[in-house]
């Protein structure tokens, strides 16, 4: 396995990192601890969930895969989406945050998570009280380090010059959608990362199961297969045009789409993993 730096962070992190959509939903118990047991016989330290995952069954079925061999893993979760009823039960406020982290810390077992991130922006919650509260989580031991998701370009770069202005810890990772279908973060993100320090890690680097070949797409299962099913926008045109292209490709020189898909991502500036969300063991050692 190849290890990378995560941004300014003196962190290593897995170029294939483990995504846990599926954990709770698709993998009970079980299966989620032979999946996590696999990953790391395989190398993989990065394992990416979020507090809203399945209810939080994701992060607790990792809490329990990961007993006795907490140090093999880096745990990178998430906060923002809503949790319960109430008008402050979601969202990036001081309030939410402490809250939910005593959460996730409790459902992963652990008294520290690895890589604390910001699921989504917040409109209504200044960034200034946002990264104070993690700053904060930082000095107190319950985060060791702290990123954002889907922020763009201008709200990355918000995030950071105010990060200096306070004076308190900066994020060290962007967390977006990116792979050869889904390319718009090479218009903003990536030279804001590249401009900061930050890295990428990068969800749905097969759009879904786009990039893995045609056929795929026609499964019952698979992260992007709700998006044939009335649950989402679809693949369009261009990228179904893509995907074809690289069968084609992947035919003439003899190795399967997905893998030209993820050395193509990891190849790209700033991409520090590529976090994927194998269903089973025969996925997992196939992207790896």
């Amino acid at each position: 396995m190849e290890y990378r730096q995560l941004g300014r962070s003196g962190l290593q992190v897995s170029a294939i990192g483990l995504g846990t959509n599926n954990f709770g939903r698709r993998l009970d118990k079980r299966a989620t601890e032979i999946v996590i047991n696999h990953a790391l016989d395989m190398g993989i330290n990065m394992i990416d969930t979020a507090n809203s995952y399945s209810g939080g069954l994701s992060e607790e079925f990792i809490g329990l895969a990961l007993k006795g061999k907490r140090q093999k893993a880096i745990i990178a979760t998430k906060v923002s989406s809503r949790m319960s009823e109430g008008p402050n039960n979601a969202g990036n406020s001081r309030q939410h945050i402490t809250a939910e982290v005593e959460n996730s810390l409790k459902r992963l077992g652990t008294d520290y998570i690895d890589l604390y991130q910001i699921h989504w922006p917040d409109p209504n919650t200044p960034i200034e009280e946002t990264l104070r509260t993690l700053d904060d989580l930082v000095r107190q031991g319950k985060i060791r380090y702290f990123a954002l998701s889907t922020f763009s370009g201008w709200q990355l770069t918000e995030a950071v010059l105010t990060a200096e202005k306070l004076g308190v810890y900066e994020p060290v990772v962007n967390q977006v959608p990116y792979s050869l279908a889904t390319r718009r973060p090479e218009q903003e993100i990536v030279p804001a990362c590249l401009r900061f320090g930050l890295s990428l890690t990068c969800f749905s680097p097969l759009a879904g199961g786009l990039l893995s070949g045609i056929a795929a797409t026609k499964r019952a299962i698979g992260g992007g297969q709700r998006w044939r099913s009335g649950q989402g926008p679809g693949y369009t045109s261009e990228q179904v045009a893509v995907a074809e292209q690289l069968e084609t490709l992947g035919a003439e020189w003899g190795h399967p789409p997905a893998h030209l898909a993820l050395a193509w991502l990891l190849s790209r500036p700033a991409v520090a993993s590529a976090i994927i969300g194998p269903e089973n063991i025969s996925e997992l050692e196939e992207n790896v």
